[in-house]
């Protein structure tokens, strides 16, 4: 199974959307410098997989047992990222506040990047919205769910360690960049309602 164009389109514009992640591991770069910042993003790269692994299990052993119980899932997932992309736009514009850590040396960065992101509840109920959007149920699931979770996974962390290594700039306050988070915010809803939309009316004509 090959990624399709609108998968990707949606998941690096996803991806780019400044967000918790990427105020943790600058967070981390101020503090401890670059090698906790990368061993941070590290961290969160393996978090995320575990959350990964975990969905595409369960929605094999729920597909195993009802194709309609997985689409009520999809629908139920479309109608998420719906009221996602509602509530972000609805939202007051707010920069990401990048939250005070101490410095800890690199193996407790990796250790506390794996703690946080495998216990982030949001990150788990996004896979599980998003990627059964981009799934069949005419192949094996599991295999298709780790690949596409993957790439979301991958394309996070290409961000985060882009924002490792431009840490005094993202750090940088302004309007200039109060502008930019702003419109990406309004572009990360528009992005989320609009795919929400779009895959329910898909899973209605499947």
């Amino acid at each position: 199974m090959l990624p399709t164009a609108s998968f990707l389109l949606a998941a690096t514009l996803l991806a780019i959307i400044p967000g918790p992640g990427v105020a943790y591991v600058v967070a981390r770069t101020v503090a401890g410098g670059r090698g906790e910042g990368i061993t941070s993003t590290l961290g969160l790269t393996l978090g995320g997989l575990v959350h990964v692994i975990a969905a595409a299990l369960g929605l094999s052993l729920l597909v195993a047992q009802s194709a309609m119980v997985f689409a009520v899932v999809k629908y139920l997932g479309a109608a998420y990222l719906v009221y996602l992309g509602i509530k972000i736009i609805l939202s007051k514009p707010e920069a990401v506040r990048t939250p005070v850590v101490r410095r800890a040396g690199p193996a407790k960065a990796l250790r506390d990047g794996i703690i946080v992101e495998t216990l982030n509840v949001k990150t788990a109920m996004f896979f599980l919205a998003f990627i059964p959007q981009f799934v069949s149920t005419q192949q094996a699931m599991a295999p298709q769910f780790i690949l596409l979770g993957s790439i979301c996974v991958l394309l996070n962390s290409t961000v985060d360690l882009i924002a490792v290594f431009s840490a005094s700039r993202i750090v940088g306050s302004g309007v200039a960049k109060a502008a930019r988070e702003h419109l990406l915010s309004r572009l990360s809803g528009v992005t989320l309602m609009t795919l929400g939309i779009l895959m329910a009316i898909t899973n209605r004509e499947a």
